[in-house]
């Protein structure tokens, strides 16, 4: 199929909406359709300015009939727009869109081949990969790679997310504003696993004896929150700084007592989640520390959960909140407020350092089937 007829790139006006491009919604397809998906699709249905007209998953390869979207991420009512198993597939049966909404991995190397495809077809891309919130962190030539072909297609790339792409980097960004120096970072996110399934629980080593949980680290299984590299570079590079290393420990949170969620079980000496931290160094000085201890049923031993920054400098400043923002919501709910911004914005490989100041809608409503 030939791609869209392509669209002069516009700027973001101060309401938020792009001067530039038409006024009619930014026709989004979704690529990845599990609980992210399910997410964004509520607040892209919810959403006046923005129209879902096809979504990606592998669980619509080899069937006749497509089913509808509502099928696959637990709508509940009829969307009118029916699963794909790949992009050209989506395209087709769209007639044609503006945007992807990607959500299918975690690493660089996994989503670049995706998201080049998605460029392929003239789209603009805004993925949760947490890797990609800063790809130059970690693939530094996959991220020159993937800004050349933004570039000459004309279209932008943006990596998000609550953590890494808000709360470890974005926010501290934005409050530093109100500093006139900078010394040094700290924050730390404290939030329960207990929502999320299987998958997760495995790279963090929920349910592992604290033996487990070392062989894990060793070999790569378990893995503790995917972004410090990426979240502190963005802030360094924000503030004026190259890091010159970083550093990551992963340690257990090993329970006292019995933790029990829909997915697992920790009986009292196994690992109840992972403490994980990290310190981004700038010559020999430590400018930034962050930690992310994640784990089953906090309270059962007393944790609150919350988000804590604190920045010294002149003047100190120090935010807390509690309980944690939601890392599920709160990552959908980035990905497509940032999406209008990313639509309208230069050509290339960005960060979130590079749009205007994000923010939500009073005027999206629940969408289709739920409290999105």
């Amino acid at each position: 199929m030939l791609p869209p007829a392509r669209r002069a790139k516009g700027r973001v006006t101060p309401a938020g909406g792009a001067s530039g491009l038409s006024d009619s919604p930014i026709r989004v397809v979704l690529w990845g359709l599990g609980a992210m998906g399910r997410l964004m699709a509520r607040f892209v249905l919810g959403d006046p300015t923005m129209r879902l007209v096809g979504g990606v998953s592998r669980r619509a390869a080899g069937t006749t009939n497509p089913p509808d979207l509502a099928e696959l991420t637990g709508l509940g009512r009829p969307t009118g727009v029916r699963a794909s198993a790949t992009l050209g597939a989506a395209l087709e049966r769209a007639g044609g869109a503006d945007a992807v909404l990607h959500a299918t991995g975690s690493f660089v190397g996994d989503v670049v081949p995706e998201i080049e495809a998605c460029l392929d077809q003239d789209l603009d891309v805004v993925t949760i990969a947490e890797e990609m919130a800063y790809p130059w962190a970690r693939n530094p030539d996959l991220a020159r790679r993937l800004d050349g072909t933004a570039r000459s297609a004309g279209r932008t790339v943006l990596g998000t997310g609550v953590n890494p792409g808000f709360i470890m980097d974005t926010l501290i960004v934005l409050l530093t504003a109100g500093c006139g120096r900078v010394e040094h970072v700290r924050a730390r996110r404290v939030n329960d696993l207990s929502p999320y399934g299987p998958t997760v629980m495995r790279t963090q080593g929920v349910g592992l004896s604290p033996e487990e949980f070392s062989r894990g680290v060793e070999d790569g299984t378990v893995v503790g929150h995917i972004g410090f590299p990426e979240s502190m570079h963005l802030v360094a590079r924000a503030l004026g700084l190259e890091l010159t290393s970083v550093e990551e420990k992963r340690e257990p949170i090993v329970s006292s007592v019995r933790r029990e969620t829909p997915h697992v079980v920790v009986e009292p000496g196994y690992v109840a989640g992972c403490h994980h931290s990290a310190r981004g160094f700038v010559g020999g000085r430590v400018f930034i520390e962050l930690e992310h201890p994640q784990q089953v049923r906090p309270e059962a031993e007393g944790v609150e959960t919350g988000d804590f920054i604190e920045i010294k400098g002149y003047p100190d400043i120090n935010i807390r909140t509690g309980p944690e923002i939601p890392g599920g919501i709160a990552t959908a709910a980035i990905a497509v407020n940032v999406l209008p911004h990313a639509v309208a914005a230069r050509p290339g490989l960005l960060t979130m350092l590079d749009l205007p100041l994000p923010r939500g809608s009073a005027v999206r409503s629940k969408g289709a089937g739920g409290d999105g």
